[in-house]
């Protein structure tokens, strides 16, 4: 660990308190001029740390910087799984993780992005990803599950989300099937998951997860195309807020994925969702559109839905919207 990266875990492990800058220099060997520079570099990053001459440095309680240290300081266990990557901008955390994924990655590698230009959604769909607003990350797997479980990563991930949410704020949070989280009818996070087969053997190689949330609306607001279904997970600034869901997710997740054989995430799936006994819209393959009404979710999280002509089908697929009218 370098003297940034451990000065960094010092200060997010002692935030808002001072520690001398003798203290830090004893601590890693190093001289105070040593300590001063990796300190300027640290704020030049966009961390919030204030210098008080005898009383030495703080990081401020309002530090809204990602970074692992701040993050790991939030996971309860399981450390030692996750290796993170950070970047301030990249096309898609997805694809970025993929090309890492072909070249060996472990199961736990995480890329993190605080903004994407090429953010993707299901269907081929942009997602809206700007800065300062979001957090967007994908975390690698490399789970033993039969093919038919694999979809119920994406049903997984839905409710680490709502849960990790939870855990900052109530603020209602449910699962519209298969893969968006909505909070007073508006859609604030999306979950696209990419899985990999091997050639010859189609054996499952990697899947790649993808979360994508606003925490935060634009102080401009949504785009116009967007802004009656886009929200936001929070009306106020919360602090520390990027660093805190990101592990509460990872933790939420991996708390199911490392007991998946026990599903009992899909009752907790089931009962968030904002689709039972609705009536919906499935658009399928070719942007063919169907009316339908949501008979249930079963064990492998395919919808349950009722035809207009009484035949009753379960969906794996598709994309679907409330009908809100006739």
């Amino acid at each position: 660990m370098s003297i940034k990266e451990s000065l960094l875990e010092l200060f997010e492990n002692n935030r808002g308190r001072f520690v001398s800058g003798n203290e830090i220099a004893e601590e890693f060997d190093v001289s105070r001029t040593a300590v001063w520079k990796t300190v300027k570099s640290l704020i030049n990053d966009g961390h919030r740390i204030e210098a008080a001459g005898s009383k030495g440095y703080r990081m401020l309680q309002a530090n809204e910087v990602m970074s692992k240290s701040g993050i790991v300081k939030y996971l309860q266990g399981g450390k030692e799984r996750f290796c993170f990557e950070i970047y301030d901008t990249v096309g898609s955390t997805n694809d970025v993780l993929k090309e890492k994924a072909l070249t060996g990655a472990e199961e736990g590698t995480v890329v993190i992005a605080s903004a994407q230009t090429q953010g993707k959604g299901r269907m081929g769909r942009p997602f809206l990803s700007p800065d300062g607003t979001g957090v967007y990350f994908s975390v690698l797997l490399r789970p033993k599950l039969p093919l038919e479980e694999v979809t119920l990563i994406t049903a997984a991930a839905a409710v680490a989300v709502c849960r990790a949410v939870d855990r900052i704020a109530e603020v209602g949070a449910g699962i519209k099937w298969v893969n968006d989280i909505f909070v007073d009818g508006k859609k604030c996070a999306g979950i696209l998951t990419e899985a990999s087969f091997g050639g010859e053997s189609g054996a499952l190689d990697y899947v790649v997860l993808g979360i994508g949330s606003n925490l935060y609306a634009p102080e401009e607001g949504f785009p116009k195309e967007i802004a009656d279904t886009a929200g936001a997970f929070f009306k106020t600034e919360v602090e520390d807020c990027r660093n805190r869901i990101i592990a509460f997710i990872l933790e939420e997740f991996f708390y199911i994925y490392d007991d998946f054989k026990n599903k009992d995430f899909v009752k907790e799936y089931i009962k968030r969702s904002i689709v039972m006994g609705k009536e919906i819209l499935i658009t399928g393959p070719g942007g063919k559109q169907r009316f339908a009404e949501v008979m249930g979710i079963d064990p492998y999280c395919r919808l349950e839905v009722m035809m207009e002509d009484g035949s009753v089908e379960f969906l794996n697929s598709g994309e679907i919207s409330i009908r809100t009218a006739r």
